[in-house]
């Protein structure tokens, strides 16, 4: 799947993302907090597309039935 592949790749611009900002002294603590914020929650919800989508691509649905997400997913 390349949506697989490409979640991947953003997930690894993130963290370049975030090193950046962390090793940047000149930003102060709480900017980085407010630099960051956006950039983790971006990285939240692509982890969790990241885990639907493999666990789709291991457990295709059957045709005509609903996918089955809500089943495996602990949240």
């Amino acid at each position: 799947m390349n949506s697989i592949k490409h979640i991947n790749n953003a997930l690894k611009e993130l963290d370049i993302e975030v090193e950046t900002i962390l090793v940047n002294w000149d930003i102060p603590l709480n900017e980085k907090d407010n630099l960051m914020l956006p950039i983790l929650q971006q990285k939240k919800v692509l982890t969790q597309t990241l885990k639907d989508l493999t666990y789709l691509k291991e457990n295709p649905p059957s045709p005509n039935q609903a996918c089955g997400i809500s089943k495996y997913r602990q949240d």
